[in-house]
């Protein structure tokens, strides 16, 4: 297995640790592990793992998944489990997507976006990002609009998780429209 499939497999296993089962490792309030215990954990099941691989992932990643604060490493969104993100809340974006499966996107301009299993809906920034979401679950996506400026005037609040990845409780339909 080359170098990039590990560092694959271990991103995903920490992704698992961190937003959905942090399993034995102590894990306050706001989603933090101490990062010598990840790389413990870790290590457990990937040898190539230690704590120089899990800083080369959060810092050289594109994705922006984790964040290191002093000896300490959280992930910064797609929660299913309780953590307090401590999140700034956005107030510039107007337009903000969302990529989805086409049977998923009927469901959505009905209801609105909702987190389903996670605890919070995740937006793009730009048409593009959400379109490569969108074929995590899908070859051709349909790609929805947020309103985000009428959305936040009817006080829908939207924050910034990283430069790719907006966060929001829920979007209700009116305010979502199909635009691919």
């Amino acid at each position: 297995m080359c170098l990039n499939d590990v560092r694959t497999r271990i991103s995903k296993y920490v992704s698992y640790l961190l937003r959905h089962s942090p399993e034995d490792l102590n894990m306050d309030e706001r989603g933090f592990v101490h990062l010598d215990d990840l790389a413990s954990k870790v290590k457990a099941r990937y040898p190539a793992a230690d704590r120089r691989l899990l800083t080369e992932i959060t810092y050289k990643s594109d994705k922006k998944r984790f964040e290191i604060v002093g000896e300490k490493i959280r992930a910064l969104y797609g929660h299913s489990i309780d953590a307090e993100l401590d999140l700034a809340e956005d107030s510039h974006a107007s337009v903000l997507y969302h990529g989805t499966t086409p049977e998923a996107a009927r469901m959505i301009l009905k209801n609105g976006l909702s987190p389903m299993g996670r605890k919070w809906v995740h937006l793009s920034p730009t048409k593009e990002i959400a379109y490569e979401v969108g074929r995590r679950r899908a070859s051709n996506p349909t790609i929805l609009s947020v309103d985000a400026l009428k959305a936040r005037e009817d006080g829908v609040r939207f924050y910034r998780a990283t430069e790719k990845v907006y966060l929001c409780q829920h979007v209700p339909a009116k305010y979502v429209r199909a635009v691919g």
